[in-house]
C-alpha cells in the first residue's frame, strides 16, 4: 500500500529579479517524498538547492506550479499561512543558529515555547530528555561558547526534533564539522527521525554521509534528477514513489 506523501511537487519553477535581470533558478521541479523517507539533495554551489529547500520549508513564497507539503498547498499562501506551515517543520542549518545568551536546555526549549502546547516544567523535561538522547546530558546548562562545533550541532538537532516534527529540513548540517563529528550528527538525525517517523530532506555536499539516505537527488542548473534508492527497505523504493 502506498504511503502518504510528505512532499508532493509538480511543475515548480522559481526565479529572482525581473526584466533583464531575471534569472531562473528552478525549472519544472517534480518530486514526491514519502512520509518517513530520508532524502539527500546534492549538486554544485548555485544550483538552486537552498532555494528549493526554503520553498519546501515555507521560508519564501512560491511563484508557480504545485507545492504540497504535509498536505498543505504552499503556492499562493499568505505570510501568515506560511508561518503556520513552518510550525510543523524542524530546521537544521550549517550555522547552528544557537542563541549565545541561552543554555543548551533553553535553546532547545525555545522550539516548544513557540508552539505553546505545554507548561514550563513539561517543556524543560522534554528539552532535557532530547538533549540526553543526543548525548549532551552533562551539557544541559552549558552556553554555546562552552561547546564544541559537534556539540553545538547536536543541540541544533535536539532543537529541531524536540517537538517530533513530521518534516525535518537540513541545509549542509555537516559542512563546518570534521568527518567524525559530521557522521555522529547525521547518524543521530537518522536514528531520531526513524523513531519519530519524521521525513528528512537534507542538502549536502558531503559524499561521506550519502549512505544514510533512502534516495539521493541531484540538482544542477535548476534541474532535478535522481540517483535512485540506496536501500531496498527505503520507504520510497517500497512504494514506487520518486521523482
Amino acid at each position: 500500500m502506498a504511503r502518504e506523501a510528505a512532499i508532493n511537487i509538480a511543475g515548480l519553477g522559481h526565479h529572482f529579479g525581473s526584466g533583464s535581470l531575471r534569472r531562473a533558478v528552478l525549472h519544472d521541479i517534480t518530486l514526491t517524498v514519502a512520509a518517513g523517507e530520508i532524502v539527500l539533495l546534492t549538486g554544485p554551489s548555485g544550483s538552486g538547492k537552498t532555494t528549493l529547500l526554503t520553498l519546501i520549508g515555507a521560508l519564501r513564497h512560491g511563484q508557480g506550479g504545485s507545492l504540497q507539503v504535509l498536505g498543505r498547498q504552499l503556492i499562493g499562501c499568505s505570510d501568515r499561512q506560511l508561518s503556520e506551515a513552518r510550525r510543523d517543520h524542524g530546521y537544521i542549518f550549517q550555522a547552528h543558529n544557537l542563541h549565545r545568551s541561552l543554555t543548551a536546555l533553553q535553546n532547545v526549549r525555545m522550539a516548544l515555547e513557540v508552539r505553546g502546547e505545554c507548561d514550563r516544567t513539561a517543556m524543560d523535561d522534554r528539552a532535557a530528555s532530547m538533549l540526553q538522547q543526543v548525548g549532551l546530558a552533562p551539557q544541559l546548562h552549558s552556553y554555546p561558547d562552552q561547546l564544541s562545533g559537534g556539540q553545538k550541532q547536536r543541540v541544533a538537532v535536539a532543537r529541531a526534533l524536540v517537538h517530533s516534527p513530521p518534516l525535518v529540513l537540513a541545509d549542509e548540517p555537516t559542512a563546518a564539522l570534521d568527518s567524525r563529528s559530521g557522521r555522529e550528527v547525521v547518524t543521530l538525525m537518522q536514528q531520531l527521525a526513524r523513531q519519530q517517523n519524521s521525513t528528512i530532506l537534507l542538502v549536502t555536499h558531503d559524499n561521506r554521509i550519502l549512505d544514510i539516505a533512502d534516495r539521493v537527488l541531484n540538482l544542477e542548473d535548476g534541474l532535478l534528477s535522481e540517483d535512485g534508492p540506496l536501500r531496498e527497505d527505503s520507504p520510497g523504493s517500497a512504494t514506487g514513489e520518486g521523482v
